[in-house]
């Protein structure tokens, strides 16, 4: 399996290249920006398992990118860094659905502790819903079976049921075929033939009794991958 991802959003480069040194230390994948903009992008668009996330930032405040994350990436795990240490920050940052929080000064050793707490928390959360609904069914995600309200059922294969359950866990976000390879095949993006993935979304249109032409489920979203989609959405 791929190493986990972090994000680190801080903007004293001092502290940052000294949490991204700890991080990749202990075997982490790093991924590292200074500003709010730069760091939502990444938050929202690159596959990561943790955001570490510093509220006072140069081009905006920690808490709307929070904010912004929670709206796109619901299941992303946060931990707050703040120097503030003021009670009011961390409860608005709990309520906006941070996982944990670290004031400032923090030792390397317990950063590294809250964060492989908060992983272990969140690989252990139930991953979004038992049942998917689309246009004519739904998908037993347990049974990994399709169900059509005509009565007939369709099997899925382990790694079909996986790709569809992350499609419609993320419904209505465009996901790239580098981070299906991640998530769902764990494999590393970097080198590996993405046609598998163009394989695997065929087959599961075919049992979704989807068009390929005119696709209401699992829609193409061009130059970016694939999409579940959303009631109302379109191709």
């Amino acid at each position: 399996m791929a190493a986990r991802r972090v994000l680190v959003v801080e903007d004293d480069p001092a502290i940052r290249r000294g949490i991204v040194d700890a991080l990749r230390f202990e075997g982490y994948e790093v991924l590292e920006a200074g500003a709010r903009v730069e760091g939502q992008r990444l938050a929202e668009r690159t596959p990561c398992d943790l955001v570490l996330l510093d509220l006072v930032l140069p081009d905006g405040d920690g808490l709307e990118l929070l904010r912004a994350v929670r709206k796109s990436r619901p299941t992303l795990p946060v931990i707050i860094l703040t120097a503030r240490g003021q009670e009011e920050d961390r409860v608005n940052g709990l309520k906006l659905g941070a996982d944990d929080y670290v004031v400032k000064p923090f030792s390397v050793r317990e950063l590294l502790a809250r964060a492989g707490a908060v992983l272990r928390r969140s690989a252990e959360r139930p991953m979004g819903t038992g049942r998917i609904d689309f246009p004519g069914g739904h998908f037993e995600v347990e049974r990994r079976e399709l169900s059509f309200d005509d009565g007939s059922r369709v099997d899925l294969s382990e790694r079909e049921a996986d790709a569809l359950r992350y499609l419609g866990d993320n419904a209505g976000r465009a996901i790239s075929r580098e981070e299906l390879l991640e998530r769902v095949w764990h494999l590393p993006a970097r080198g590996v033939q993405t046609r598998t993935v163009d394989m695997t979304m065929a087959r599961l249109r075919e049992k979704l009794r989807d068009d390929s032409e005119e696709p209401r489920v699992i829609l193409t979203v061009r130059g970016k991958g694939y999409m579940f989609a959303t009631r109302g959405a379109a191709s």
